[in-house]
């Protein structure tokens, strides 16, 4: 019989158990949901990233990077700001209490 392959889900779950995954995955998150949000936003315009180069005046490299969520560089809030104006959005920053884990 053959052995069931694990799914992401099941492999999340698994991963988030260990603390020192959980608070690696939490202090990420936030750069993760925005990312996400800039690419939604992005293709709901029906923008490719080669357009939504040229209407910031940059390189579809500079684009990729930006939404990378694999990037190690963290963008410039001016540049966010940027790229959500083109789209005709603001963005809103925000501060929330830590939660302190035992």
């Amino acid at each position: 019989m053959a052995t069931k392959r694990p799914t992401l889900k099941n492999f999340r779950k698994k991963a988030l158990k260990n603390p020192k995954v959980k608070a690696e995955y939490d202090a990420l998150s936030a750069a993760f949901d925005m990312k996400r949000q800039m690419i939604a936003l992005r293709k709901d315009a029906g923008l490719t990233q080669e357009q939504m180069a040229e209407l910031l005046g940059t390189k579809k490299s500079n684009i990729s990077r930006l939404e990378s969520i694999n990037s190690d560089i963290s963008p410039r809030l001016a540049t966010v700001e940027e790229y959500a104006r083109v789209l005709g959005y603001s963005i809103k920053v925000g501060f929330e209490p830590r939660t302190v884990r035992s």
